[in-house]
């Protein structure tokens, strides 16, 4: 197994395994590169959560292996989303890790710290590690997520290193979900459906073009469909 693979699929045990999360939709993804399918959609519920949706699409032919976690709280929650990209490609291996706010932090301090604020030195440790560089995201893209983000490049040793920030990154949002959080005075739900709308946009993420172009238009809006609902 990648290592992409093993730490998507070790992180998703770890969530299902805590919020009792079931799969209840898996859809093969195919393409007109492959005779076998490419990848899979899933969707799991359960718990205290709303749904978590996992995307994976191997194509050996053009060194793609991504496996994609997206674990949605409810419509009326201030927790986070938890969010995890692993890829490997021909060159590099990649990561995206992040808590997407459900509140604007610029005017919500006590969210801020509350949430994110535990996350500054995991982020700094993360920062510092050997075979580590930034990934290119513009910031139209930074806008809809977090300044903790993790999205880098990495060496396979640094991917291997990174290991124990998901696990910090997740446990964190895990005590949070079994905790809860203090109120936040905000419209949560049209903040929720305005914000995935952007950040699930062709407009703002080129990666929904490449996806168009391996497995069509068709089980592309059905990915995306399952990540804006």
């Amino acid at each position: 197994m990648s290592l992409p693979a093993a730490l998507s699929d070790r992180t998703l045990a770890t969530l299902s395994d805590a919020l009792d999360l079931a799969v209840t939709q898996d859809i093969a993804l195919t393409s007109p590169m492959s005779p076998e399918p490419v990848g899979r959609l899933r969707v799991l519920r359960g718990g205290p959560i709303d749904k978590a949706v996992t995307v994976s699409l191997v194509v050996p032919q053009i060194g793609l292996d991504s496996h994609m976690i997206f674990a949605f709280t409810g419509s009326d929650s201030a927790i986070p989303h938890f969010t995890l990209d692993s890829v490997a490609s021909a060159e590099y291996h990649a990561m995206h890790l992040d808590l997407v706010p459900r509140a604007d932090l610029a005017v919500n301090l006590d969210y801020l710290d509350e949430v994110f604020a535990p996350l500054t030195p995991l982020l700094e440790t993360a920062w510092s590690t050997e075979g580590i560089s930034p990934a290119a995201i513009g910031p139209r893209q930074r806008a809809m997520m977090s300044p903790w983000m993790l999205v880098c490049r990495v060496t396979p040793e640094a991917f291997v290193a990174l290991d124990g920030t998901v696990d910090s990154y997740l446990e964190h949002w895990l005590t949070l979900v079994d905790k809860g959080i203090g109120e936040v005075d905000a419209d949560l739900a049209g903040r929720d459906r305005a914000n995935r709308a952007n950040l699930f946009d062709p407009r703002v993420d080129p990666v929904w073009d490449r996806v168009t172009r391996l497995i069509g238009p068709e089980q592309c809006d059905l990915v995306r469909g399952e990540l804006l609902a």
